[in-house]
């Protein structure tokens, strides 16, 4: 599919990757935003390999900061994911040559006398540490710089922070995350998780755009306990899910529990490619503190493979943003305000044949 694309400022990232499989259009605009690429408790000593937007990417830590960059040694072009770490930066497995703090060139072994030449220097990209995560900005826009999404009681005192493994997808990420924003597929695809098959009935609700999205609150009697700790639900009580998005592919989702308790999911979709997605997903609670986060990671996964049966199978592959390509039913409205704001940013169809 062609298409023009849009006018984005000049930018030494802003050229597409071999074999994007984005319309460029999309591509810079996706570019300009803030993407994870990795939990940050993963980036310790060895180089990490991420790939973001058809981009390779190397991330490594040295002396607290961390660094991303494309995943290729200035000097004869091999990937330093393929590297060591030796404490002072990473260390290409070809020559040796050393790349350090903000992807500086620190050591040449063969001409240890020689001064460094920039042009050795790697092509590093702007990073942020948030709710465990390690965002990546790959061609920022300093005249309308994107901020980074938000999440509730992620920073507040009483509530635990975990962060599941990353999980990956054979979908688009924004087939994934208007799964997440879907309230009508609990009883049809969350049954074995928390779900009540016989409780299908979707009550009406409205959405509210925000600046960076829309807020969607969900009032139903589906019970949010899993499998096992259904009865502790008292009886007529009515479940709060509060949807926050944050255009393009994340999404928080706080539950209000019985009482003062709540549980806080943020959904983020990292677009690894067009069909390729790396869910990242950060939890704050405020109760069931002493159970292990091994459970919990457990109990998450169980949820992820019920929805990847779906975002893998569905067609067209990516989200077509004409509404007259697809039907709707009235439980779509989340659905629905979410394809109307990715247009109202300036994505292009956001649909393959």
């Amino acid at each position: 599919m062609s298409a023009t694309a849009v006018a984005h400022p000049a930018n030494p990232h802003s050229a597409l990757p071999p074999g994007c499989t984005f319309t460029e259009s999309d591509w810079h605009l996706l570019a300009r935003q803030w993407h994870p690429v990795a939990n940050a408790s993963e980036i310790t000593g060895a180089p990490h390999k991420a790939t973001l937007l058809d981009e390779a990417l190397v991330v490594y830590r040295v002396k607290g900061e961390v660094v991303v960059a494309r995943d290729v040694c200035p000097h004869r072009g091999v990937p330093l994911s393929m590297g060591t770490h030796d404490g002072e930066g990473v260390v290409c497995p070809y020559h040796g040559l050393r790349f350090g703090a903000g992807g500086r060139c620190n050591r040449i072994p063969s001409s240890p006398n020689q001064a460094i030449p920039a042009k050795l220097n790697l092509a590093t990209y702007p990073v942020v540490e948030r709710f465990g995560l390690v965002w990546v900005c790959l061609a920022p826009d300093a005249d309308n710089p994107a901020p980074l999404p938000t999440m509730p009681h992620w920073d507040e005192a009483g509530f635990q922070q975990i962060n599941c493994p990353a999980f990956d997808m054979n979908g688009f990420a924004g087939r994934q995350l208007e799964g997440f924003l879907d309230v009508a597929h609990f009883a049809w695809i969350h049954t074995d998780t928390f779900a009540d098959p016989d409780n299908q009935l979707v009550p009406d609700y409205t959405t509210v755009e925000t600046e960076h999205g829309f807020r969607a609150d969900y009032i139903s009697s589906v019970s949010n306990y899993g499998e096992g700790f259904r009865h502790l639900a008292p009886a007529d009580f009515a479940w709060l899910r509060r949807f926050e998005t944050h255009l393009p592919f994340t999404a928080s989702l706080t539950i209000h529990f019985p009482g003062e308790q709540r549980l806080v999911i943020l959904n983020v979709a990292s677009p690894v490619s067009a069909r390729r997605t790396r869910l990242f997903v950060p939890i704050a609670r405020n109760f069931n503190l002493e159970q292990p986060v091994e459970e919990v990671h457990a109990f998450n996964l169980r949820v992820f493979e019920e929805d990847r049966a779906m975002v893998e199978l569905q067609k067209p592959e990516r989200l077509p943003l004409d509404m007259a390509l697809e039907a709707h039913i009235p439980a779509d409205r989340s659905s629905i305000a979410y394809r109307r704001g990715l247009k109202k940013m300036g994505f292009g169809e956001f649909f393959l044949a």
